[in-house]
């Protein structure tokens, strides 16, 4: 074998080899770092796009959930609102009952009743006008920025929902829509339906507003007031008029309970997705922390020796 001074392929075949093992060294040093599997994108440019699309999809995800936990508080803040609201109708109707059935209480006594009854009759409206982080609890009026108000159980073309994504695929996936309460309607009821026997309220799929009852109607009795001049009196009202609001409560509150049920559903199952696609992504990106470190070993062997 002849001997070469100016070109030397040992040496060439070294550097050669130092260069790639260097290389090799550097990108086992960078996927541990960065504890993922591709660090560039000309590695695998087909799964660099899918582990880009499951993790958007895990960011949307987060945001659905955070939605839905920011629907279950909005119904637990009105469910906590109608049942202060039960309360009071429970209350006004001990004062029907205190005020009317006691031969021994005096004029005086049941001037007091009625005021506490014209005091109760206006909180109830406050309590209707109440915002959770400036959005409205309850449905007043049959669109947001309108002045007809709502009816209860009444024209099916009104919507008083707030319609809540599910999933990561936005406004083209699943929803759950829950329920602004109508609570001022619940609250005004038809003493002639009542009197006929017709267990009902003012409700009236043919109307398409209060003021079309109200017309209609000749003995409204409303529970709430925005004032003092608009309020009533305990013997203007029938007891069964209070069984009427407090069964209209228990409809708002069980139609509340209905979304929060589906909401709490909606959140375990999203909060199930979410774990399952992170596992999936971890899959597609993540290193292997054990073959990972046995290649940075190897390369910086292989390093060392052809550097020597």
């Amino acid at each position: 074998m002849p001997l070469t001074v100016s070109n030397n392929s040992a040496v060439a075949t070294a550097s050669y080899y130092l260069g790639k093992n260097q290389k090799a060294l550097q990108a086992s040093i960078k996927k541990l770092a960065s504890g993922k599997k591709i660090i560039g994108p000309n590695e695998d440019p087909g799964t660099l796009s899918v582990s880009m699309k499951v993790n958007a999809a895990v960011t949307r995800l987060v945001g659905a959930k955070n939605n839905v936990q920011n629907g279950i508080s909005f119904m637990e803040v009105q469910d906590g609102m109608l049942e202060t609201v039960g309360r009071m109708v429970n209350r006004m109707a001990e004062l029907k009952g205190m005020a009317t059935q006691d031969p021994m209480k005096s004029d005086q006594d049941i001037e007091s009743y009625n005021n506490e009854f014209h005091d109760l009759q206006q909180q109830l409206y406050q309590i209707s006008q109440q915002t959770f982080n400036g959005a409205s609890l309850f449905a007043n009026t049959t669109t947001r920025t309108g002045t007809d108000e709502t009816l209860f159980k009444g024209n099916k073309s009104e919507d008083h929902t707030i319609s809540i994504f599910t999933s990561d695929n936005g406004s083209d996936g699943t929803k759950i829509s829950i329920h602004r309460a109508s609570l001022i309607s619940a609250l005004v009821i038809n003493n002639n339906t009542l009197a006929s026997g017709k267990w009902s309220d003012r409700d009236n799929d043919d109307s398409t507003n209060a003021a079309a009852v109200t017309a209609t109607a000749t003995n409204l009795v409303s529970f709430v007031s925005d004032s003092t001049d608009t309020v009533i009196d305990l013997d203007q009202v029938s007891m069964k008029v209070f069984e009427q609001a407090l069964s209209n409560i228990a409809f708002l509150r069980a139609q509340a309970g209905g979304s929060m049920s589906r909401l709490q559903f909606s959140y375990e199952s999203i909060t199930s997705y979410e774990t399952n696609m992170r596992a999936a992504l971890g899959r597609i990106e993540d290193v292997d922390i054990a073959e990972e470190s046995a290649n940075l070993a190897k390369f910086s062997i292989l390093t060392q020796a052809a550097a020597a």
